[in-house]
């Protein structure tokens, strides 16, 4: 499926003119914890902040980067659902980060990228990162509100959800993201999962990692059956147990993976990974 050139054009249209609405208004409307959000996330993807922090410090802000060391599983599924997913498509970054996804998706022949973040850094990251790319034509960052992207309705084929529900109110997200879906169009969602109690320990001794929102709504299973309020949840996977020791022990990490690939298809078992991955799909009939 491939979109018409005016159908893209209008989109470009309308992203111009949100980008055009001054900064002091949109922040002026934000609630107190979408402020924190913003607030977090500008210090968290400052680069020269982060280049000068002591290592102490940095540890206590960003120590738990280092587990994504141990992630190749999942890494390696998610980039190849991004390119088998976005040739010709309209693809939405959503809660995009430095827009690293969505420059995979524009890279795989996506007709246009869109990256959206309440960080205006991060938007600044991501608009950087594709024009090192070379990629700035077929992708556009914006800064906005997930809760409330102001999107034209049913204007997204492709949507990624990479880390970030966790930040959001699911009651506002997933109506707004069913909105801006086209009819048969479908979302990749990556999370962390909230049962295992050892991760959970970990979250609970590093509390300055983390927002205090995000800290409360680590996704669980009762956060997918409230998704089939709004899609039909299908292709749910579970990533990274015994891998996540990789970080202490890298020249294990092969072994570990393989292991994962084994005792996380087990009912019981699965529930203990630290993260899983599920697609949400809006039906093409939507009367």
């Amino acid at each position: 499926m491939t979109n018409s050139p005016i159908a893209k054009q209008q989109l470009l249209q309308a992203l111009e003119l949100l980008s055009q609405i001054s900064n002091d208004d949109w922040l002026a409307g934000l609630g107190g914890r979408k402020l924190a959000e913003l607030e977090f996330h500008n210090r968290d993807r400052d680069k020269e902040f982060t280049a000068k922090l002591p290592h102490d410090t940095y540890e206590q802000l960003h120590g738990n980067k280092k587990f994504y060391n141990t992630v190749q599983l999942s890494s390696a599924y998610v980039d190849t659902w991004i390119r088998q997913h976005s040739k010709g498509r309209i693809f939405l970054d959503y809660a995009c980060g430095n827009g690293f996804n969505a420059v995979k998706a524009a890279k795989a022949g996506a007709d246009l990228a869109i990256g959206l973040d309440i960080s205006d850094i991060s938007i600044k990251n991501a608009q950087q990162c594709a024009k090192e790319k070379g990629i700035s034509e077929n992708t556009y960052f914006i800064q906005g509100d997930c809760e409330n992207t102001r999107l034209p309705n049913e204007c997204i084929d492709v949507c990624i959800c990479s880390g970030m529900l966790h930040h959001l109110d699911l009651s506002f997200a997933f109506p707004e993201l069913r909105r801006i879906l086209k009819p048969g169009g479908v979302i990749l969602a990556v999370e962390a999962l909230d049962y295992n109690p050892l991760i959970k320990l970990y979250r609970t001794l590093t509390p300055q990692m983390r927002t205090e929102w995000e800290k409360a709504h680590i996704l669980s299973y009762k956060d997918i059956i409230f998704a089939k309020r709004f899609f039909a949840v299908k292709e749910i996977k579970h990533w990274h147990l015994f891998s996540v020791a990789g970080v202490y022990m890298p020249f294990a990490l092969p072994l570990f993976n393989v292991i994962d690939n084994v005792v996380l298809r087990l009912p019981l078992v699965k529930m203990m990974s630290w993260m899983f991955t599920f697609e949400l799909h809006k039906s093409s009939d939507t009367r």
